[in-house]
């Protein structure tokens, strides 16, 4: 592998309410040698997302310093949020950048997972790229049953851990992949109804014989909000002001109205310019 390739790591953890808890993860992070990029954290989801970059060294050893840490600070038996998780440290990716390539990201994961079972007890599930079986590819399908179900599902041989042989007490397990970038795009609902946003998810997702390169779901956010959270993951083929418009007009037949949008983490800047040309040319203004 080419040391001077770059790599993005994009760790979901599952925390979004102590910010003296991210902190510390960021602070990992960066004392590895990995540059972080960007921070986001949603209460109702109790989740944050940290970007990072760096050679195949820093992000690898930013990987294990961050699992360490959220080993020792995050009990997902007390944990409830709004968001799917198996983990404390939930979702580890990593991105080629530039000249780097999927399949070095693929062993960059592999070698992730190696280390935080054998130094820190966590163990890991890989997927995309870096899956050993076709049936954990899709991130959707390991978390399946979430951390309260890990249990159960070790109970079948066919999703035994790729690395571990049993779920860390606290942190549960990471799934730990490779993949292209991706988009993550949240567009929120004047609605608590979550039931509207899991129908409008199913319509547009992929997997249900909506786009094929996006994967939706419908979550509730509070008593009275609910939103569509969507992952891009061909940042070219589907623009951002499209998912927009898509879930408006879906939730206009519901009688429902777009509060606002969010980008979580970073987007290439033809992503965003592509949106903002589409709204200039339509005469509108895009949601907040």
């Amino acid at each position: 592998m080419n040391p001077a390739s770059w790599f993005e790591i994009v760790p979901n953890i599952s925390e979004g309410r102590r910010p003296e808890i991210i902190d510390a993860c960021v602070a990992a992070i960066a004392g590895a040698g990995a540059r972080v990029l960007h921070r986001t954290s949603d209460a109702a989801h109790h989740r944050s997302v940290i970007t990072a970059a760096g050679g195949p060294a820093q992000v690898l050893d930013a990987s294990v310093a961050l699992a360490g840490v959220v080993r020792d600070r995050i009990d997902l038996r007390a944990h409830r949020g709004a968001h799917p998780r198996i983990g404390a440290l939930d979702v580890l990716p990593f991105v080629p950048l530039g000249d780097a390539t999927l399949d070095e990201a693929a062993a960059l994961a592999r070698s992730a997972a190696a280390r935080i079972w054998h130094e820190l007890g966590m163990p890991s599930y890989l997927y995309g790229a870096a899956a050993r079986a076709a049936q954990r590819r899709e991130l959707a399908d390991i978390r399946r049953g979430e951390f309260e179900g890990l249990a159960a599902r070790l109970a079948d041989s066919a999703w035994q851990f790729d690395f571990g042989d049993a779920a860390h007490a606290s942190a549960g397990a990471i799934a730990i992949g490779a993949r292209p970038f991706l988009i993550a795009f949240n567009v929120e609902l004047a609605s608590g109804d979550v039931d509207v946003a899991r129908r409008i998810a199913r319509l547009l997702r992929g997997s249900s014989g909506g786009l094929r390169t996006l994967k939706c779901l419908g979550l509730r956010l509070s008593a009275d909000r609910v939103h569509v959270s969507c992952d891009l993951t061909d940042v070219d083929a589907v623009p951002l002001y499209r998912v927009t418009e898509l879930v408006r007009r879906a939730a206009a037949r519901a009688g429902v109205a777009v509060a606002r949008s969010e980008l979580i983490g970073l987007a290439p800047a033809r992503a965003v310019v592509r949106t903002a040309r589409a709204y200039a040319a339509a005469g509108t203004a895009p949601q907040p």
